[in-house]
This record gives structure tokens, C-alpha cells and sequence, in this order.
């Protein structure tokens, strides 16, 4: 990107999270996206008829509203005549819709565009057994004896819902058993683990009692914070949690140092150079480079950001030292904790460096506030945004891994 075409992160904006099926239970996925675009929008002080493009993101696909962005449009206060993408990218999701939209204010076609993710678990689109599906669909054109035949071939267990699973098509093993695997390899202990979950509680309470992170919430519903932080939670109460993937004694994954399975949506905003000055808009930040990664599921299912981040500091050149503060997303702690590992003392890259965890997700991170699939990425750029705003430090790190064994990256940069 040269100067006049830079993409900056003017704004931010988001629902609370919550666990499922709990108090976000009532809104749908589409509900809690046009919240979360109107809320951006109002915390980045943007006219709604400005905007060219909306790209937003959902993991947890609902049939029913099958092009979601353009129905946020539609539904939000943004002009009818918005671009609108919907896409899927797994728990990098949010990432990608911001380089959707951050590539077209490049390429000059946009101006200024929101990105964004959100999901709905409570809602989930329920599925039947294919000989129900086939026998459903059949019996809406059959007339007479046929729909009788049709409905004659349904047993009791096809009538069983079958909800979203978790597990990964390609493998069979669900996220929690490929960490498992994983922590394992690295030699990542319990005790890491849990220090990681605790550190991400600690920080989110904090800065969600000094309001850093309730300033990034639109409320919804009477709730102006995020419900699942436990800012009394400690060492030796994540101790007395089991395993949860491998019941073993060799198992140290639980619910405590675990990501939990989280409602909620999140936008950016993201604003040309050009409009920024001629708008007289000061960023929160610019969009000094983003990268993404493909692995094996063999080599470890979350181990990307082990690829994506050595291979985007070394493209900008630059080195991990120079970042000032760093936000990983915690799908599990000893996911963070074997990337870490792999970022110090190399992988399938050279090493690049040790992390203080004192620059670590300093407002706290997924454990702890919750990961709605699509929408952790823009939470975790537009609560990077804010902070180093806030500090006024020059760099700031986003890595996020992602099911499927992919990963995305960003380093954002402040004047």
C-alpha cells in the first residue's frame, strides 16, 4: 500500500459476548450483526451513507438467511446501495472480512467500509438425517398416495435433530482433541495453561472495571458488558477443574483454560488516507500489513500463526521486538502457549522471538471474553485499535488461529 491508499481502523464497535444460551439467546445472528454495524459506526462518528462496502462474516451458516451481509445492510442504517459481501473462514473469519474490505479501500474501489463477524450458537440451524431431508423435501411437491408413500419411509430416528458439530471434517477430532495432541508435542504443562486462562480473566476484569472494554460495547438487551469474566477466579480454582478432551490423566484441557461457546457480533471501521485527512478523522490506527496461512492438520490443527506471523514480520521487515503490544486469540491456552513456543524457538520458520506476556492480550482475550467463531478477529483488531491508541505505542501484533488449520495475521501501525 503506498501513502495515499493506506487503510486505516477509525472505529470499533460490538455486542456483548455471552455464553450460549444465555443472555444473547433471543437475538439472532443477523440481529446482533446489524447491532454490532450500527454501534461501529456510531463510535467511529461515521455517516451511515458514506459507507461502500460491507463485508461481514458468520461461521455457524443459517439457511434461512443465506446472503447475511446483505441483509444486515439491508436491515441496518446503511444506504441500500452498500456492496455487500457475506463470507466463512472459520475463527478467521473476521480477519478476512477486514481484508476484504481494507483491499478494495487499497485498490481505490472504497472509500470507506465496515467489516465483521458475528455468531448466534443459541440459534443454530437444526439439520435432520439425509433420508429425512430427501423425504422432506419430496413430500412438499407430492400429492395424494405418493406423500403417504414418501411420509411411510421416515422411522423414529430420523425425527432426531442433528445440531453443528465441532468436530473437523477432515480428521474427525474436534479443536480441544487436536490441542491436546498438540500440548503435548510442545510439552506445554497444565500449569501454563491455567496461568494463560488467569492472566486472560485478570486483565479483562480489569479493564473491564476501568472501562477500556465497555467503551468498545454497544449495549444490547440491558447488558453493557461481557458476562462470562471472572475477575475472582485464581490458580488453584482452574486447578480443581477435569479434562475435558482427554479424560486421562495425561489430559490439561478444561472449561477453565478453554474458549467457551460464545454469542455475540463485532464491526470495524475502515477509512482511506485520503478520506481520513480530507475528512479530518484522526485513526486509531493503519493496516500496516496483513498475512494468512495454510497448514496440515497433522503438523497441528492451530498451529498457523506458528507460519502466518515469522512470515508477515519478515515481508515487513520487521522484527518482534518492535511490537509494543500483542493480541493473540486464546482458542485454548495451550494453543497460545505452543505458538509462543514455536514464535521463540522456531518451526517451520526460524525463531522469532519471545513474547513479555506483559504485552500479551493486556485487556484480556477469548478465554476470558468469549469467541463468537466469525466475530473474535474484528474484536480482537478494532480492542488492538483502541488500546494503542490509548498508550499511543507504534505497533501492535493480531494472530489468530483458525479449525481447518489455518491462520491470519496483522500488524497495525499508528503514526
Amino acid at each position: 500500500m503506498t501513502d495515499r491508499n493506506r487503510v486505516a481502523v477509525v472505529g470499533a464497535g460490538r455486542t456483548p459476548f455471552s455464553k450460549i444460551g444465555t443472555h444473547l439467546a433471543e437475538y439472532t445472528a443477523l440481529e446482533l450483526g446489524v447491532h454490532a454495524v450500527e454501534g461501529a459506526l456510531q463510535k467511529a462518528a461515521v455517516d451511515p451513507d458514506r459507507v461502500d462496502q460491507l463485508t461481514f462474516g458468520i461461521v455457524g451458516l443459517d439457511a434461512r438467511v443465506p446472503h447475511l451481509a446483505r441483509e444486515i445492510n439491508l436491515q441496518s442504517s446503511l444506504s441500500d446501495s452498500v456492496r455487500s459481501m457475506t463470507i466463512t473462514d472459520n475463527c478467521i473469519t473476521g480477519l478476512s472480512a477486514i481484508e476484504a474490505v481494507g483491499d478494495s479501500i487499497a485498490a481505490g474501489r472504497a472509500s470507506i467500509g465496515v467489516a465483521g463477524g458475528v455468531e448466534s450458537m443459541s440459534n443454530p440451524s437444526v439439520l435432520w438425517s439425509r433420508r429425512a431431508t430427501r423425504t422432506f423435501a419430496a413430500l412438499r411437491s407430492a400429492q395424494g398416495l405418493s406423500k403417504l408413500r414418501a411420509a411411510a419411509k421416515l422411522r423414529p430416528a430420523d425425527f432426531r435433530p442433528q445440531l453443528p458439530g465441532v468436530t473437523e471434517p477432515s480428521t474427525g477430532l474436534s479443536m480441544g482433541e487436536h490441542t491436546e495432541l498438540t500440548v503435548k508435542e510442545w510439552a506445554i504443562s497444565r500449569v501454563e495453561q491455567d496461568e494463560i486462562a488467569l492472566a486472560s480473566h485478570l486483565n479483562a476484569a480489569a479493564a473491564t472495571a476501568d472501562g477500556r472494554l465497555v467503551a468498545e460495547i454497544h449495549p444490547l438487551g440491558g447488558l453493557d458488558r461481557d458476562t462470562m469474566v471472572r475477575p475472582t477466579t485464581s490458580m488453584e480454582a482452574l486447578r480443581k477443574l477435569d479434562p475435558v478432551f482427554d479424560r486421562t490423566e495425561a489430559g490439561t484441557l478444561t472449561a477453565g483454560n478453554s474458549s467457551p461457546l460464545t454469542d455475540g457480533a463485532a464491526a470495524v471501521v475502515l477509512m482511506s488516507e485520503t478520506e481520513t485527512v480530507a475528512r479530518g478523522v484522526e485513526p486509531l490506527a493503519f493496516i500496516r500489513g496483513m498475512e494468512f496461512a495454510a497448514i496440515s492438520p497433522g503438523d497441528g490443527l492451530l498451529m498457523g500463526p506458528g507460519v502466518a506471523v515469522p512470515r508477515l514480520l519478515d515481508r515487513l521487515g520487521m522484527h518482534l521486538d518492535e511490537i509494543d503490544l500483542v493480541e493473540m486469540h486464546e482458542a485454548f491456552g495451550g494453543q497460545v502457549a505452543s505458538n509462543l513456543a514455536s514464535w521463540e524457538h522456531g518451526w517451520k520458520l526460524d525463531p522469532i522471538g519471545k513474547v513479555d506476556r506483559d504485552r500479551l492480550n493486556v485487556l484480556g482475550g477469548s478465554i476470558a471474553i468469549g469467541h463468537p467463531f466469525a466475530a473474535t478477529g474484528a474484536r480482537i483488531v478494532g480492542q488492538l485499535a483502541n488500546e494503542m491508541a490509548r498508550r499511543e505505542v507504534r505497533y501492535g501484533l493480531v494472530s489468530v488461529c483458525g479449525a481447518g488449520a489455518t491462520a491470519g495475521a496483522v500488524v497495525l501501525e499508528r503514526p
